[in-house]
């Protein structure tokens, strides 16, 4: 297939690999006979598989918290193995040594594999806090640990089957780990070819420089002055500014909109916190042409079509902030699940109707589309310009012509695939067992379904992965199909995404971990033992640590909790039990639903891979050959919680270093890029970890509280309208709005904005307007609506014209047939009610029957 990351010259490379950014991190040669799986390897690498994931289990309760990560890993055990080699006398225990010379690097990749399998709280723990604070629901540590084992355990049997997919050709090069590779050879001074022979500093000089400053200089946006980080600069200008109602595209006055970064559009630009910057994964590490899709794809949706959405007021957006990763209700309110759930926890729908549907701010709306469209463009995507590759490696074929890691890996025993077999049936016993000796509303069948779904995306997802340093994220499609299948069962809901989200996240998680491997010359079979051993312990390190937090911190998970171990992120996962268990899809996005036009994502997402197809075929150009539509889609599927401020500055800077100085200056480049990578995430992660450990632990937040935290710098972000989420309209008290301006709105002229009045039935307490100003009255059975006419100046009648004779009849066809209507107001009774300004002055009603 045509790979946009080859070398042009990569025919002449017999000794190296033919990707540029392999050749100057990774080293072409390989030392047999170094030490790797040693007694001091294994000690070490289980005493981190204890502690990091203990550690991260504890912060994962308590807001604001921080968490090791892997780079940390890498630079702490470091000094750890040099100052064992040196301390550790040398004799054997059991005929094994227990200091067998100079601390290795490949030593150092296993330790720091088994530290970062567990660096990270099992996804699993969730459902067990979830089900244990909210739901009253505590069972057994048996039930628990069978739980997390399975789910992570079965990703791990995924990811070896599909090493030979995702591990072996070189065209999966891992940027990721490349940056770690080049870690790695920096403080064991590895010299390589690669790397070039450009003068200057050390590679080791060059990262303790930066390492050092950055760490310093982090104190500052993380601390200090953290308007650097939120750097608003428009809003600060004019804090306080919102569109104006009367003008809609008045561009310039749409200051909170389109230039906020907390409920924003980004379009300030700037940020000069790294932690923000690199976000969504290091612009040093992904490729340029990776980004300029992202890029792309993040101006068409989210600076062209979410404020067109949200400036025509559709789905009644201008009562909501334009960008937020909350949920509102008819009041411009964050919607109140308790107030729609019966005393099991199961959607009382009086209770629903009454109080309100669930409403999305636009650009939440936009991700929702977004992701549904990514899950058919991944497939068509990869039928499309991968399915050769793929059959060959299916049939037992090469596929691509080996490298030189893949040829010095030739001479290590690997790992036979019933090892991964085993795994795979004894975890699928583990969760069959969980889910039917407790009661948690999940079926077997249910569970196959999950696991099938994490096969089908795994190779596709992973492929992209791979080569762009991105993933398509499955965990939405796996919520909106449990949803439809399991309707009204949160647990069964929370279950099935963790088998289906993270059998396909632990799947690449441990194929990325393999690479590393791979490239780092590590034996295959220990690699396999090390990984699952440290999963094994990290998961029963986990439950253990949240085990005791809950049976000893009082008021754990209460917004009152004195020590701030309020459980953000598990009421997070919470909600989502409501929103995909409880009030379900078909509450949303069914035919006729509020957000049902995104369902035409699906569609959107398999024809646009198609189209490019096409056009490379028929004009076959380099150009043409970057564009990647599951990465136009996908590649902002962590908006929200991600907001503008995590992807317009890391394109800025990937297309600095990533085109600008590596077609300029190749050779800094080459010796420095991943190095500064490195440092840069380094210094983030050791930065916070001593802000929070040193400055806000210690009395939960409060030192300075009066001085360096309120002074402008640390709050001037905090005044604006942005940060306040505020929106452009309000509702009066007692009143609601209505199910939103339909996708027809694109054919209708917009009404005077200053008549978006919210209006309510007084006697039903229903909203039966569509996004127009009206009176609502309820007699008996019947029900009418009576629009308010907006002013039609100079006009005593309607003008007609071809366009809006065509413009009427279109909208009257698209109302008729129920296509992109979004003013569903449920009952056997109900009115679907378009207004056209120019073609009627009156409200054309039609009547439909349920």
């Amino acid at each position: 297939f045509d790979d946009p990351n080859l070398d042009e010259d990569a025919g002449r490379m017999e000794d190296d690999s033919p990707y540029p950014e392999v050749r100057c991190a990774v080293s072409n040669v390989d030392d047999p006979e170094m030490p790797a799986s040693t007694v001091r390897a294994w000690f070490m690498g289980i005493m981190c598989a204890v502690i990091f994931p203990g550690l991260n289990q504890f912060m994962y309760f308590r807001w604001p918290t921080t968490a090791v990560g892997q780079l940390v890993a890498v630079l702490l055990s470091y000094p750890v193995g040099r100052l064992w080699a040196r301390t550790i006398p040398q004799k054997k225990l059991f005929g094994i040594s227990l200091n067998p010379g100079p601390f290795t690097i490949k030593e150092h990749v296993l330790i720091t594999i088994m530290a970062s399998v567990g660096g990270k709280s099992a996804y699993a723990t969730d459902i067990v806090a979830v089900q244990r604070v909210y739901y009253e629901q505590t069972y057994s540590f048996a039930y628990q640990w069978m739980l997390v084992m399975s789910t992570q355990l079965i990703g791990f049997s995924i990811g070896g089957v599909s090493r030979r997919f995702l591990v072996s050709p070189p065209s999966m090069i891992w940027p990721a780990n490349l940056v770690t590779c080049a870690l790695f050879n920096t403080l064991h001074s590895q010299e390589y070819v690669g790397m070039g022979k450009r003068a200057g500093w050390s590679r080791e000089r060059f990262f303790t420089v930066c390492l050092v400053a950055a760490t310093a200089y982090y104190f500052f946006p993380g601390y200090l002055f953290t308007a650097l980080s939120m750097f608003t600069w428009v809003c600060w200008i004019a804090p306080q500014n919102l569109i104006s109602p009367l003008t809609y595209f008045a561009f310039g006055q749409a200051v909170k909109q389109m230039f906020g970064y907390s409920s924003g559009m980004g379009m300030s630009i700037l940020t000069f916190d790294w932690a923000q910057i690199a976000y969504i994964g290091s612009p040093l590490a992904t490729p340029w042409w990776a980004a300029a899709n992202i890029a792309a794809g993040f101006v068409i949706f989210f600076w062209v079509l979410t404020p067109i959405l949200y400036y025509k007021n559709v789905w009644n957006s201008q009562f909501m902030p334009i960008m937020s990763r909350m949920s509102y209700d008819n009041k411009g309110q964050i919607y109140d699940v308790d107030r729609i759930l019966t005393p099991e926890a199961t959607l009382d729908v009086e209770k629903y109707k009454n109080y309100s549907p669930l409403y999305l701010p636009t650009a939440f709306a936009v991700s929702y589309g977004l992701s549904f469209a990514s899950i058919t463009a991944t497939i068509v995507h990869t039928i499309l310009y991968l399915r050769k590759s793929i059959m060959v490696r299916i049939r037992g074929g090469i596929g691509e012509r080996p490298d030189i890691h893949a040829r010095l890996m030739a001479s290590y025993k690997q790992v036979p695939d019933y090892w991964y077999f085993v795994i795979f049936v004894a975890m699928f016993a583990f969760g069959v067992v969980s889910i039917e000796v407790w009661p948690t509303q999940m079926p077997v069948w249910a569970l196959t379904l999950a696991l099938i779904i994490g096969f089908i995306y795994t190779i596709p997802i992973g492929i992209i992965q791979a080569m762009t340093n991105q993933q398509i994220a499955i965990n939405v499609i796996a919520e909106l199909v449990v949803g439809y299948a399991l309707p009204g069962r949160p647990i069964a809901m929370m279950m099935f995404k963790t088998y289906a989200y993270i059998g396909v996240s632990q799947a690449l998680r441990f194929t990325s971990d393999f690479k590393l491997g791979h490239y780092m010359k590590i034996a295959p079979r220990p690699m396999f033992w090390c990984q699952v051993v440290a999963t094994i312990i990290a998961g029963t390190t986990n439950l253990a640590v949240q085990s005791w937090m809950f049976s000893n911190i009082p008021d754990m998970c209460s917004q009152t909790q004195k020590d701030h171990f309020i459980c953000p992120n598990t009421e997070v996962f919470y909600t989502a039990s409501i929103v995909w268990g409880v009030i379900g899809p078909a509450n949303q996005f069914s035919a006729g639903q509020t957000y049902y036009p995104l369902m035409f994502f699906f569609i959107i997402g398999a024809v646009l891979p198609l189209i490019a197809y096409y056009f490379l075929k028929r004009f076959p150009n380099r150009f043409l050959q970057y564009v990647n539509i599951p990465l136009v889609l996908g590649g902002t599927n962590l908006m929200p919680p991600a907001t503008a401020v995590n992807y317009v500055p890391w394109a800025i800077v990937g297309f600095t270093f990533q085109y600008v100085v590596r077609r300029r200056h190749f050779s800094w480049w080459a010796k420095y890029n991943y190095v500064l990578s490195a440092a840069l995430d380094s210094s983030v992660a050791f930065g916070s970890l001593l802000i929070f450990f040193c400055l806000e632990f210690p009395r939960n937040n409060t030192i300075g509280e009066n001085t360096i935290q309120k002074w402008w710098g640390n709050t001037v972000y905090m005044k604006t309208a942005d940060w306040q989420s505020a929106p452009v309209l309000h509702v009066d008290e007692g009143t609601t709005f209505g199910y939103g301006i339909s996708l027809l709105s694109f054919f209708l002229p917009h009404p005077d904005p200053s008549l978006l009045t919210s209006c309510a039935a007084p006697q039903s307490g229903r909203v039966c307007h569509a996004g127009l100003p009206c009176n609502c009255l309820r007699n008996g059975a019947a029900s009418r609506c009576r629009a308010i006419r907006p002013h039609l100046p100079n006009r005593s009648r309607p003008r007609f014209t071809r366009r809006s004779i065509a413009r009427f009849v279109l909208c009257h066809i698209l109302s008729l047939h129920d296509r992109l209507t979004l003013s569903i107001l449920g009952g056997p009774d109900m009115r679907i009610c378009v207004f056209s300004p120019v073609v009627l002055p009156s409200l054309a009603c039609f009547r439909r029957t349920h």
